[in-house]
């Protein structure tokens, strides 16, 4: 229970309980089996991206409840809600996908609404797949109230029965969602029947849970705990584990403690909370969609913090924690082997944590690392003096061909691989970038560029798992190199660059590069170019004919389409923080 009960007059929810004028509003609540005593408690959202879409948020509802038994147990009164989700591995590969990232904006904007809507004094949001996580901690960050996050938990690894026809590597490994993807190339290569497909797809993914690689669900459950939104160690446990429930109730009783002493999501939400977070990123090899969530949550509160600050970061960050898809283990191993605790406790043997950022437990990350009594394994984890590589398992690069930016994901990858050059072989869309590489009509040695694929552009920036899974799966994943304005998923692996900016559909570089032209990706040196002269480019951007008109001239996308910003400051669609004329806890 609350110590000190909280002055209603100085909480949201008095406008909706609160006074002879409310009698209405507080008819709506004993309809709903609420006392007089909880509606005098604050009022708590309890936010979940639960669906039947996918495994990653079919366990959320249950978690959910364990959240509530939390809130009730501290002396708050708990309201349910549910958002969207668009959930990347079933909308891989198709037009879905254009719906993804613009699901990020639609459930902050659906939490934000229904938390203003309802006058709720603080939130604990639970989400799964990939946009939900950023999504949900938007939301937190832009409404700047109490506020913890729990992420439902990864999926257990997939294992091939004993006996079963599959090729041996298959057979050998633990398996993810990633697999299959490359199954699909090895299938349409002739390495993989039909019979063997049907049999790991039905193993490869056997529960409840987001996928379990270091892809972006789990890279961004590291970032809610490295950022201080989310208990430690809370985004570890795998989904399927009824223990989650202790995470539940004690998030529920986390926001009262942060009700009570005031502390805001921007009080933990800061510049050097967001540093941390990237190097939780980079030395566990994660998501490039990282590059493009953390300036997206920067922005709600008003913190410059762009895409080059990421990879700054990235590119002074030791790699040495060994995840999948560029390393051996997943989210699973990770938990076994200390979680994101141990992570950052060796990070801070480096030097590299700010240890008085703020923390969802009304402790600093110090304290809390100082709590952490475990030590990196030297199998998953390894220690900071001795890493995988000496920087981060994701590079930034800029050029003639890329001047805002662009990402790399190279985890798990020699240096000696690390520089590709090559002639474009230009694509107007992922569709014909998959065919071309299902009818293995493209070359060794060739740098495939997708465009049309940005924010605006697309629209929606999807990601190209698909085509570099494919690739992947015909033994093609080092011998060609890959770039588009759009996305990659955080499974991906191979020389794939993501993120050009400007996009083509902006008039960006990228919309007037030519097959033959002869392009150089530097990913020791941050660099990507095309060797063509300024006058040259200046020719071409003359004769360009203007961004490729899309079917989606109506709708959300079309909205989405409008009111996107630059990749490199998060593909963000309203002001931010920086705009702001009010305070949302203090209306």
């Amino acid at each position: 229970m609350l110590r000190n009960k909280p002055d209603k007059s100085k909480l949201p929810s008095r406008h909706v309980t609160e006074g002879p004028a409310r009698a209405p509003h507080r008819s709506y609540y004993y309809a709903m089996d609420l006392t007089q005593e909880q509606i005098d408690q604050p009022f708590v959202g309890v936010a979940t991206c639960w669906n039947e879409a996918a495994p990653c948020n079919i366990a959320l509802n249950w978690q959910a409840q364990s959240v509530k038994t939390g809130v009730l147990s501290a002396g708050g009164t708990p309201r349910e809600f549910t958002t969207i989700t668009v959930t990347d591995g079933i909308a891989m590969g198709h037009e879905g996908m254009r719906s993804s990232l613009a699901s990020r904006e639609a459930i902050a904007d659906t939490v934000e609404l229904t938390m203003r809507g309802h006058c709720y004094d603080a939130i604990v949001g639970l989400a799964g797949c990939d946009k939900s996580l950023p999504g949900m901690m938007m939301a937190m960050i832009r409404l700047n109230t109490p506020s913890v996050f729990m992420y439902g938990g990864s999926i257990l690894p997939g294992k091939v029965p004993e006996g079963a026809d599959v090729p041996a590597d298959f057979a050998s490994r633990d398996l993810t969602v990633q697999d299959m993807f490359e199954a699909v190339g090895r299938y349409q290569a002739g390495d993989v029947t039909d019979a063997q497909l049907a049999v790991l797809e039905r193993v490869a993914c056997p529960s409840a849970g987001a996928c379990g690689g270091q892809f972006t669900a789990n890279t961004m459950a590291c970032v809610s705990e490295a950022i201080g939104l989310a208990l430690p160690n809370s985004s570890g446990m795998p989904a399927p584990y009824q223990d989650r429930t202790q995470y539940g109730e004690a998030s529920g009783a986390a926001v009262m403690n942060l009700i009570e002493k005031n502390i805001r999501a921007r009080d933990i939400v800061t510049r050097k909370s967001l540093e941390n977070a990237a190097r939780v990123v980079a030395c566990t090899g994660g998501s490039t969609n990282a590059g493009l969530h953390l300036p997206a949550m920067a922005h709600e509160a008003g913190i410059d913090f762009f895409l080059g600050d990421v990879c700054d970061i990235f590119h002074d960050t030791p790699y040495f924690v060994d995840l999948k898809p560029g390393g051996q283990y997943v989210a699973k191993d990770l938990y076994e082997a200390g979680g994101v605790p141990v992570v950052m406790k060796e990070l801070r043997k480096a030097g590299l944590i700010h240890e008085d950022c703020m923390t969802a437990t009304g402790r600093t990350i110090g304290e809390e690392i100082d709590r952490c009594t475990s030590e990196a394994d030297g199998r998953v984890v390894y220690p900071v003096e001795t890493p995988l590589s000496k920087t981060g398992g994701v590079v930034g690069l800029k050029g003639n061909l890329a001047p805002e930016g662009a990402i790399v994901k190279v985890a798990g990858m020699p240096d000696a691989d690390r520089v590709f050059t090559g002639p474009a072989r230009v694509f107007e869309c992922e569709e014909d970038a998959f065919e071309a590489v299902k009818a293995r009509s493209y070359k060794e040695g060739e740098v495939i560029v997708i465009r049309n694929e940005g924010p605006a552009g697309g629209p929606g920036m999807r990601e190209m798992l698909a085509t570099t899974a494919a690739l992947s799966g015909q033994g093609m994943g080092k011998k060609v190199a890959l770039i588009t304005d759009g996305r990659f998923s955080g499974a991906t692996r191979g020389f794939c660059v993501g993120h050009v900016g400007p996009e083509a559909a902006q008039g960006g570089p990228i919309a007037l590069i030519e097959s033959g032209d002869m392009i150089t990706i530097d990913a020791i040196k941050g660099e990507i170019s095309v060797a063509l002269d300024d006058e040259e480019m200046d020719r071409r951007r003359q004769a360009w004919a203007g961004p490729k008109e899309t079917i989606y001239a109506s709708g959300a996308l079309w909205k989405y389409a409008q009111l996107v910003g630059p990749t490199y400051k998060g593909a963000v669609t309203h002001p931010g923080g920086v705009a702001e004329r009010h305070v949302y806890m203090d209306l």
